[in-house]
């Protein structure tokens, strides 16, 4: 059995196969203890999966560009996967239509608030301006945030690391957060975790309420678009 287990083990580690399977192993074992502690925050799914991954690469000595070979499939699915938050969000449109002005409002706070937050605090923190270029698209949606990264000078994988711990984030302490602050209308939940933690705060809100659901779909999607065409504006007036 252990000859069986140990051949095995090299083929995959000499194959792009090792990334998607430990990946979706990682991930459905993060799945089942959430499932297990009754969607407990700390034990989201991706905090889990990126938690064991990472233990995983180091205690093998696996180079991350031999994981990504195989990562990468999963990788390609996130743009599909950013797509298919349409879907709650046409259930819900009609009451979209009617809170658009507060949601416009909500919209251009959050997204001042995220860049202007992050950017300031690491600047009093000494940090150079590759590093705020980084750091300012951190709650917007990765693909995104990696363009406009890019097109302020900063690393757009460093922006991918930072936006996927915000949104881990997001998803542990949104819950509690929004609780703290007795916010218990579903709307103006699911808008801010989508607006401060895009998807994988999305994730958890269609997994609470549809509508949460859907009014965080549309965070991510508005989010993405203000920040892409305001910060590079703001940047430049600034330089």
């Amino acid at each position: 059995m252990e000859g069986e287990l140990y051949r095995i083990w090299v083929y995959l580690a000499e194959k792009p196969l090792m990334g998607l399977t430990t990946t979706l192993l990682a991930y459905q074992a993060g799945q089942w203890l959430y499932a297990r502690t009754r969607m407990f925050p700390l034990c989201n799914p991706v905090l889990i999966a990126v938690t064991v991954l990472a233990g995983f690469l180091y205690v093998t000595d696996t180079p991350y560009r031999l994981y990504f070979d195989g990562a990468q499939f999963v990788h390609f699915l996130l743009g599909p996967a950013t797509v298919a938050l349409a879907v709650p969000l046409y259930r819900n449109v009609a009451q979209l239509k009617r809170t658009a002005v507060p949601l416009t409002a909500a919209l251009l706070a959050g997204a001042v608030t995220a860049v202007g937050s992050a950017v300031g605090l690491a600047w009093l923190l000494g940090a150079g301006g590759q590093t705020l270029a980084s750091l300012a698209p951190k709650s917007v949606t990765t693909p995104i945030a990696m363009g406009i990264s890019e097109s302020l000078g900063g690393l757009p994988s460093l922006t991918a690391v930072l936006v996927i711990l915000t949104g881990i984030l997001g998803g542990v302490l949104a819950t509690w957060t929004l609780n703290v602050l007795r916010i218990s209308d579903w709307r103006a939940r699911g808008f801010a975790v989508g607006l401060a933690a895009h998807g994988i705060g999305t994730a958890r809100a269609i997994q609470l309420n549809e509508v949460a659901g859907a009014f965080a779909s549309l965070a991510i999607g508005l989010n993405g678009v203000a920040t892409a065409v305001l910060l590079p504006l703001v940047v430049a007036l600034l330089t």
